[in-house]
């Protein structure tokens, strides 16, 4: 792994870190066969810089999955899901994490995250868990919903609407969430249309 996971940076290494970090996505993302050089060069930063960062493309790419996974954590956190209205807080952890996934689509994406990824992605979803429940006791979903099939039919939208913002320069994002919502809640049928 890098020294960046073990000890606290100085401001200036940290900025250099977010712009190797965001340089390898942009890269990787594009080609996920890219090298550290390519890295490097899309940084504007000098190779030897990576590898004094980041002693592998190994290291580089689970630090990147891991700064990707507190960002998806943090952009749920601000979307307050244990104190905010339910469907307020629905609402604005789903644009929150289809920015996150615009903005980080091949980090998110990775198998390389390791223990620290894990970890985020089960606070993640005993969180979600919690506001699906929230949910429930709100009457936003039926009494008769499983709250753990309903998050995870939401998660699967999830994913499939990060193929609207993956990759796009400004993807709509409120638009996006705001879709996926109505189709988490109300569905695709007619209302009143025969089962």
């Amino acid at each position: 792994m890098s020294d960046v996971s073990t000890r606290p940076l100085r401001a200036d290494a940290e900025r250099t870190v977010r712009t190797i970090l965001e340089a390898a996505e942009r890269v990787l993302a594009r080609d996920p066969s890219a090298t550290m050089e390519d890295i490097a060069a899309a940084a504007g930063v000098a190779r030897t810089t990576v590898h004094r960062r980041f002693s592998t493309r190994e290291a580089l790419i689970a630090a990147l999955a891991s700064w990707a996974g507190r960002q998806l954590e943090a952009a749920v956190a601000a979307a307050r899901p244990e104190s905010a209205p339910p469907l307020v807080a629905l609402y604005q952890a789903t644009a929150n994490v289809l920015r996150v996934k615009a903005a980080w689509g091949f980090a998110m994406d990775t198998a390389h995250g390791g223990a620290e990824v894990e970890a985020i992605q089960c606070r993640v979803l005993e969180g979600c868990d919690r506001l699906f429940r929230r949910l429930q006791d709100a009457g936003v979903l039926r009494a008769d919903v499983d709250p753990v099939w309903a998050r995870r039919v939401y998660y699967a939208l999830v994913h499939e609407a990060c193929r609207d913002v993956t990759g796009e320069s400004d993807p709509d994002v409120d638009a996006i969430a705001t879709r996926l919502v109505d189709t988490l809640l109300r569905g695709m049928g007619t209302p009143g249309a025969p089962l």
